[in-house]
């Protein structure tokens, strides 16, 4: 008997007060039973010094990292740095480039892209983009996690 694999939908955002500043990412992951029922988590973390862009890779990568067993995760943002970087094949172009861009300059974060191709291990992933800040609810409450934990970080 062939098990089926769970289905898994990963919300993200992030955010930075000053770019770089402090930043945040807010993460809900979903999951709904053959029963129908809804389970639900919410994961945030602040970091005083970063940028946005490193937010919305952490925000997938927090996700991701939470998962024990292999997945097919819809992963929803509303940061096209992310999104593209998958949709469109840059990320596949940057490793087998050394992890240089079209500009053959180094791609930036590149420790993080390799956290995340490490998380995304195992996973069947489809991204797609959202706009931000256009009421899309799980992308509104992303955000509110990613800035009260950047604001938290700026406090401290």
């Amino acid at each position: 008997m062939e098990e089926t694999i769970t289905e898994v939908t990963l919300y993200s955002d992030g955010s930075s007060r000053g770019n770089p500043g402090p930043g945040g990412y807010g993460t809900i992951l979903r999951y709904v039973d053959s029963s129908g029922e809804v389970f639900e988590r919410e994961y945030s973390e602040g970091f005083p010094e970063t940028t946005n862009n490193r937010m919305e890779i952490m925000g997938v990568i927090a996700g991701l990292e939470k998962l024990i067993r292999p997945c097919r995760v819809n992963i929803i943002s509303d940061s096209q740095y992310v999104v593209n970087a998958f949709n469109k094949g840059w990320i596949e172009n940057w490793q087998r480039n050394d992890w240089k861009g079209s500009d053959k300059k180094p791609v930036k974060n590149v420790d993080l892209w390799q956290r995340l191709l490490k998380a995304a291990g195992g996973h069947e992933l489809h991204f797609t983009w959202v706009r931000g800040h256009n009421g899309q609810e799980e992308n509104e409450r992303c955000d509110r996690l990613a800035t009260a934990a950047a604001d938290k970080a700026g406090a401290g």
